[in-house]
């Protein structure tokens, strides 16, 4: 008796008996008894060992990078890689759209037995449906936290975004701004920018200010362009602003130019913030006050729960990296 057995004789797809079997959510009661009495009525004992040998099918750690111009993700990427070199794995790398579908990409190489274990650096949890019960190989989803999906092969490691956005705007209200404007991607509770959506708000209510989302947030993809772009149509609203909230720091670069362009100057006319930490924020001019994400932090947890989950039958763990503010001179009090 196999699970293809199970599905036949149930009526249900082998996702569905995969499920049931690994007690996870997503399946009605009544495909449950269902399919649990059948198990019961065959003596069925899912295989563990078979399990072991299909995560072995592949010999490959493969990356999977959402976001062709995220800097942020290149330098995690570097230092991801370098780690797992040293280890002596096989390292591949996918590099999609920030529009893509990264549990479609990872499907392809599960399908294709090449690789052992994925790291999803940037994800969309939206995404992360039934799919995943077809990647039965350990996975980490780095940058994002996956807490709240009931994978158990599913781990993760970022900062506390909500946290680190709340601060970040206290920073901000701290030296006198109320006319503030945060630009991040589209508002969905799957995406990465929900979290960090949820914290600018909390900042402002936390400083005594009104948050009104059609007022002082702006939806745009985390990048130079969209930066730019985002920030002109801002400035060509004539409405007051003091400061600008880039919850990434390409978004920021992106408006810091835009600004200048527009004939006015940082932060003598509108003060910018960034979030990430990233190289180029640093040695921007001017250098951009940013959220600091720990890199290495992450690249290195993500790189030692993969090993962990490779070598070991564990459960998922989720875990935040540290972050903390680097001051340039991209602010200044009013």
């Amino acid at each position: 008796m196999t699970i293809k057995d199970i599905a036949k004789l149930s009526g249900y797809g082998i996702g569905t008996v995969s499920r049931v079997i690994n007690k996870q959510p997503g399946v009605s009661e009544k495909a449950r008894e269902k399919i649990l009495k059948i198990i019961e009525e065959s003596n069925f004992e899912p295989n563990g060992n078979a399990r072991k040998l299909k995560r072995c099918g592949g010999n490959t750690v493969t990356i999977i990078m959402k976001g062709r111009h995220n800097s942020f993700f290149m330098e995690i990427l570097d230092r991801i890689t370098l780690l797992l070199s040293e280890l002596d794995e096989v390292v591949s790398c996918q590099i999609i759209d920030e529009d893509g579908d990264e549990v479609a990409e990872a499907l392809k190489f599960v399908r294709d037995k090449t690789s052992k274990a994925i790291i999803f650096l940037g994800a969309n949890l939206a995404l992360f449906d039934e799919r995943m019960n077809e990647l039965e190989i350990p996975c980490v989803v780095a940058t994002t936290s996956a807490r709240e999906l009931a994978f158990d092969n599913v781990s993760s490691v970022c900062v506390d975004d909500e946290a680190a956005t709340m601060e970040l705007v206290q920073y901000l209200t701290g030296y006198g701004h109320k006319d503030i404007v945060v630009m991040g991607g589209e508002i969905s509770d799957k995406q990465i920018s929900f979290s960090r959506y949820l914290g600018c708000k909390k900042g402002f209510e936390k400083s005594g200010l009104e948050f009104d989302p059609d007022k002082n947030y702006m939806a745009c993809r985390y990048s130079y362009e969209a930066g730019y772009e985002t920030t002109k149509k801002l400035l060509e609203k004539n409405i007051h602003v003091t400061a600008i909230v880039g919850l990434s720091d390409t978004i920021a670069v992106g408006a810091i130019r835009a600004i200048e362009d527009a004939g006015k100057k940082v932060p003598d006319d509108i003060s910018v913030v960034g979030f990430d930490g990233t190289v180029i924020s640093r040695f921007y001019t001017p250098r951009i006050t940013s959220m600091g994400q720990d890199i290495n932090s992450i690249a290195k947890r993500s790189v030692e729960l993969l090993m962990k989950h490779i070598h070991y039958t564990l459960g998922c763990e989720h875990d935040y990296a540290p972050h903390n503010l680097i001051e340039g001179e991209s602010v200044r009090r009013v």
